[in-house]
């Protein structure tokens, strides 16, 4: 008997070895590719430009998923923090994601689906309580990125409040390598039922939250769920819990009759990390010119995505977007939403960020407007609304 559970339990190690070291990078991989075909080119004017820039910021990166060490740099996938560094990067949005349906698609997934993130945390080698707790595994993400304040030898700060904010702007200014960190949840399933567990993420760091992923959950509908339908009960409390902490409050895929209870009931400005918009591309993942008053009316902020979906494929259909959404309500509502590493193609990683500056340039944008849209934007919101 003690033979057979030695047998077991070195099976058992050896899988665990197999998935971590090998399975799991080959999905990283595979799943979060650059892939363009427009020819670029980075003139002189924008090169300064970009190298001007103050703060630079992007409302979305879901890097904590995958099993890598973000201290060290990679030739694969979309950012970590050497590259952030390169990019000269201040803040990036570290967002959370804790299920993923089987055969996840834009236009109607189920809640019941297999769930893809349950098998990633096995290949990845995570203990088993975050194969079966969706909030332990939302509380590992966190905790993994407040580990890299002592991990990246001073040069990455966590940012949860106002005053840090303002001590990486300073830090910022004496040292060009330091950057910076807010967390954000992408789908409040991971609260399973828990209004408690609000306040628990709250205290764990996460400081924005969108209600709903690829699938309805128990707060209300997605934008790719069955229902379509608005908040439940349980979802206003949330929203209630929210605005009372100062968690701010995510609409990327929430269905749009739940986009609307929602900013009906807010009493703080909301924001879309990572979108894209009707007008430049038709998609069940992409917001309304209805909503695009809506949330500007509220005083928030679209970050525009570069991820295939959102838009066309290329960096010129990332400026159009952000062109569409300045025309209609203003460049202060405009940022940047990249979704990198979200098991999604772009035309760019961090490192790429100036050919964004050489587009906007091209398409006749002004330096006020690029450098409110490449960050001044986002930094303004968080220091109205950062606890």
């Amino acid at each position: 008997m003690k033979k057979i559970l030695r047998y077991t339990l070195a099976i058992v190690l050896l899988l665990y070895f197999l998935a971590t070291f090998i399975v799991s990078p080959i999905l990283d991989k595979r799943m979060n590719l650059v892939e363009y075909s427009d020819p670029r080119q980075l003139g002189t004017e924008a090169k300064e430009l970009y190298n001007s820039l103050e703060f630079i910021a992007d409302l979305h990166c879901d890097a904590l998923l995958w099993d890598r060490d973000l201290t060290k740099q990679l030739d694969y996938a979309h950012l970590d923090f050497p590259r952030m560094q390169q990019a000269n990067m201040s803040l990036q949005a570290f967002t959370i994601v804790t299920k993923s349906p089987k055969g996840q698609n834009f236009k109607q997934n189920s809640a019941d689906a297999f769930d893809e993130i349950t098998m990633l945390n096995f290949v990845q080698g995570r203990l088993p309580d975050k194969w079966f707790s969706l909030y332990k595994r939302a509380e590992y993400q966190a905790r993994a990125l407040q580990d890299y304040q002592k991990k990246f030898a001073g040069k990455f700060l966590l940012v949860k409040s106002r005053q840090d904010l303002k001590k990486l702007i300073a830090l910022k200014k004496t040292d060009p390598e330091v950057i910076g960190g807010f967390l954000g949840i992408e789908g409040a399933h991971c609260l399973e039922g828990n209004l408690d567990n609000v306040q628990n993420l709250y205290y764990e760091g996460v400081r924005m939250m969108a209600p709903t992923h690829f699938f309805d959950n128990e707060l209300g509908g997605s934008a790719h769920g069955i229902t379509g339908e608005g908040l439940t009960d349980f979802g206003r409390e949330v929203i209630h819990e929210m605005n009372r902490l100062g968690i701010i409050i995510d609409l990327a895929h929430v269905s749009p009759k739940m986009i609307d209870e929602i900013l009906d009931q807010t009493t703080r400005p909301v924001l879309v990390s990572h979108t894209g918009v009707k007008g430049t591309k038709d998609s069940p993942r992409n917001i309304s010119d209805h909503h695009i008053n809506r949330i500007a009316a509220s005083g928030g902020l679209i970050g525009i995505g570069f991820f295939r979906g959102a838009i066309k494929g290329e960096i010129k259909h990332i400026v159009e977007a952000m062109k569409y959404v300045r025309d209609m309500v203003g460049i202060e509502h405009v940022a940047l939403g990249s979704d990198f590493d979200g098991a999604a193609t772009t035309p760019i990683d961090v490192t790429g960020l100036p050919f964004i500056v050489q587009e906007l340039m091209d398409q006749g944008f002004s330096e006020m407007e690029i450098r409110a849209i490449m960050g001044e934007n986002v930094k303004r919101f968080l220091m109205e609304h950062l606890p």
